[in-house]
């Protein structure tokens, strides 16, 4: 095996979640590999970790179809650069953490280049695409999973992978100190506390930041003395929200910047895009309501194609629904505002127990095993045993 100080891994992110999940991995991977260098496309929380991007994460960060293409020539210069630069200097890995559109493609290159690759999430095969499954054969090594039913999948089709949880399981605290989080944010113990969460990219706040907080107003008429808090992701969307606030300022509302956990903690119930944002909620135990929208061509192809009855990961892991998901044209400020506050008194002590089992499934300290099995196959690539 090459010298330790040589070690260089290769990452790729292309959102903030994905950031959490490579600042964890970076702090397990330093257990077997302490002067490992690391490199390539990542967020704040990485490069707290002493990690090396070569582009701003949020290049990465675009959704939907037609989005895409505004931005598909920067995407393939990107992709094209990092793949010049990686085949020619040999990392000891290539880790691409979601983003499986712009990392599945670089990973298969990568892999025919003689770099082991591997995945950290994988696509969501069982809910739409589900011929991705192939190409991800072709363009990894090894599957790093978070949820647990995919094991199943990947065992199907003889694709080596590994269970390793979900890092905000272990992170976030199986009973959460609701006071204590309250106190934290200026809110006395028995106020209530909305959090509305209309997501961490640019154009989900355009499309659903005004929707939650018209949401938001209706709930201060029906329900008065309802304290309402927005966190923003970084300074970009702290700056983008700002703005939108300016037409609600007769609404009582607070955005704070870079504590959403916090702010999860603190809250009584939670007004939330559909992302991974639904599982923080989920561990943290609270009642909340999943909403999205997207630009109509989009949503049109994308329910066309989505084969799973449910968006959320809540939903998708009890396999029932357990917390309400308003999508689309059904998403119109009473509605929200209704929902939210049924779910605010309605929480069930079934429901409760529902998230702390599925808290527990996933509770496994995902980054020492993502790290364990991407040293152990590193290992066996270089002929070592035991």
């Amino acid at each position: 095996m090459m010298p330790a100080e040589t070690i260089t891994f290769a990452m790729v992110v292309g959102e903030m979640s994905g950031d959490i999940l490579g600042a964890e991995l970076i702090k397990a991977l330093r257990h077997y590999y302490p002067d490992a260098g690391f490199t390539g496309i990542g967020g704040p929380h990485m490069i707290a970790e002493g990690f090396k991007t070569l582009y701003p994460m949020e290049r990465l960060s675009v959704m939907g179809i037609f989005e895409v293409f505004g931005r598909i020539s920067e995407l393939i210069k990107i992709r094209r650069s990092l793949y010049k630069k990686f085949s020619t200097e040999k990392p000891v890995a290539f880790i691409g953490i979601d983003a499986p559109d712009f990392n599945l493609g670089l990973e298969a290159k990568l892999k025919k280049a003689a770099v082991t690759t591997f995945h950290y999430v994988s696509p969501s095969v069982w809910a739409w695409r589900e011929k991705r499954i192939f190409k991800i054969r072709d363009a990894v090594n090894h599957m790093l999973l978070i949820l647990p039913f995919e094991q199943a999948i990947y065992k199907k089709h003889n694709i080596a992978s590994t269970f390793t949880g979900h890092p905000l399981a272990d992170k976030i605290p199986l009973k959460p100190n609701v006071t204590a989080a309250k106190c934290a944010l200026g809110y006395a113990p028995d106020d209530i506390v909305v959090a509305l969460l209309p997501g961490s990219r640019e154009q989900e706040i355009n499309r659903l930041a005004p929707l939650f907080l018209e949401a938001a107003k209706k709930m201060s008429l029906k329900k008065p003395g309802l304290h309402f808090i927005v966190p923003a992701a970084n300074q970009h969307r702290y700056q983008q929200l700002q703005k939108v606030l300016v037409d609600f300022s007769d609404l009582r509302v607070k955005l704070t910047q870079g504590n959403s956990y916090e702010v999860m903690e603190a809250a009584d119930v939670l007004l939330l895009a559909s992302g991974t944002v639904a599982l923080e909620g989920m561990l943290y135990k609270k009642p909340m309501v999943v909403s999205y929208k997207l630009p109509w061509i989009t949503w049109k192809i994308a329910n066309y194609l989505v084969k799973t009855p449910w968006c959320s990961l809540p939903n998708i892991l009890a396999q029932k629904t357990i917390i309400p998901e308003i999508l689309q044209d059904e998403a119109t400020p009473q509605r929200l505002a209704d929902e939210t506050l049924k779910q605010l008194e309605h929480l069930t002590e079934e429901t409760k127990k529902i998230f702390y089992q599925l808290h527990l499934c996933l509770k496994k300290n995902a980054g020492l095993c993502a790290a364990e099995a991407i040293y152990n196959v590193i290992r066996q690539q270089n002929g070592q045993t035991e």
